[in-house]
């Protein structure tokens, strides 16, 4: 039987250890070939390059793997691969593994989701997966059994038209199971850090504090917090359909 062909991409740059780790987890289940950014892009979510040209190049070649960088954005690297890279569509597309949380509002600012987003609405199951651990040589050893499994069962299974996974792993040796979950509420506060320049006038760090809205036992972070790999269905569709109704009945005439 044909291999399954798996696209690969993330945020934090063809040198992550990450993606690295990634691509060796996900060898053993199919053909591989990797497009990532060729410096971090953390924090693209799905942003485009469009005052700038796109280069990309290839920088690792053996049997089953392709590995290229990209000088564009996450996104860029998913459109880039499937225009001028694939000579066949993939069959699933995998960000990741990100060094940092994708939980709660963090999927809206996310490269990492950015990836998955752009798979999803080309029709490609798609998933994004992240340890909560910012550090360059984070171990991800807990995080292989469960990426190889999740990606079998999406491989088999396939996903509906217009949702991907968000999956996240606590940093922790051992996980206590998987949890389905929602997205977590809360937003990010106290944002910015200033500080002097020694040359005068001030500049600012992009930093900030996350507030949750709730804890419920359903949501991404709670089952983080307690040792639960954290999968949340998300949805292309952000329409608010139940507003549609209610904004029938406003006075919008002129």
């Amino acid at each position: 039987m044909k291999r399954p062909l798996i696209l690969v991409s993330n945020d934090d740059g063809v040198q992550a250890k990450g993606l690295n780790e990634l691509i060796h987890m996900l060898k053993p289940l199919g053909d591989v070939i990797a497009m990532a950014p060729s410096e971090p892009r953390s924090g693209a979510a799905c942003s485009l390059t469009v005052s700038l040209p796109v280069k990309y190049g290839l920088v690792h070649n053996e049997d089953g793997l392709l590995v290229f960088k990209c000088s564009g954005t996450p996104v860029d690297c998913v459109k880039l691969a499937l225009d001028s890279v694939l000579d066949t569509r993939p069959d699933i597309i995998i960000s990741g593994i990100n060094h940092g949380d994708n939980s709660a509002v963090n999927v809206h600012y996310s490269g990492t989701m950015g990836v998955a987003l752009e798979g999803c609405m080309k029709g490609i199951p798609s998933i994004g997966f992240s340890l909560c651990n910012h550090n360059p040589d984070a171990d991800f050893t807990p995080a292989s059994p469960y990426v190889r499994r999740i990606t079998e069962e999406v491989l088999q299974r396939g996903l509906p038209a217009g949702v991907c996974l968000n999956v996240n792993f606590p940093d922790t040796p051992f996980y206590k199971g998987i949890r389905i979950c929602r997205q977590t509420k809360g937003v990010w506060k106290r944002e910015w850090m200033k500080r002097s320049h020694p040359n005068g006038g001030d500049y600012y760090w992009l930093t900030g504090e996350f507030v949750e809205h709730d804890e419920e036992e359903d949501s991404d972070h709670w089952a983080l917090n307690h040792d639960y790999v954290a999968i949340t269905p998300t949805l292309i569709d952000m329409t608010a359909y139940g507003m549609m109704e209610e904004m029938k009945h406003w006075n919008l005439e002129l």
